[in-house]
């Protein structure tokens, strides 16, 4: 395997906040995928705070896919097209729809992920590998 890109991002959590209050739902579901919203309103209507957290390191880990595939956001990278879910473990893992799917596959990736967040700030990894 070799290593195909390297991606990170840092982001303050308030800048999230201040999309979401602006916008609302309309502004998760731009940013999150199906699966990922569903997890979404659910964190959320139990306790606001931690589904904001959840929205803003989503949003962080497809800055950080973006960046290590090297497309940034352009397609066929675009927010709805990588989800980032978690194995029946707990590991994050992506889940891509088309067309980045297919782009991925034809260039044999496979991605490891690490997110993690506090109160003011939220941070993503993502390194692409080759197979």
């Amino acid at each position: 395997m070799t290593i195909y890109g390297i991606g990170t991002d840092l982001l303050k959590v308030t800048r999230i906040h201040d999309a979401y209050a602006a916008r609302g739902d309309r502004f998760a579901l731009r940013i999150l995928g199906e699966d990922e919203f569903k997890v979404f309103q659910a964190r959320f209507n139990r306790h606001a705070q931690r589904g904001l957290l959840y929205l803003s390191t989503r949003f962080a880990a497809k800055e950080a896919l973006s960046k290590a595939i090297g497309l940034g956001m352009r397609s066929p990278m675009s927010w709805r097209a990588a989800q980032f879910v978690n194995a029946p473990s707990g590991k994050p893992m992506v889940k891509l729809s088309e067309p980045l799917k297919s782009w991925c596959d034809e260039k044999k990736l496979s991605f490891h992920v690490s997110m993690t967040d506090e109160a003011e700030m939220v941070c993503a990894f993502v390194v692409a590998e080759s197979i």
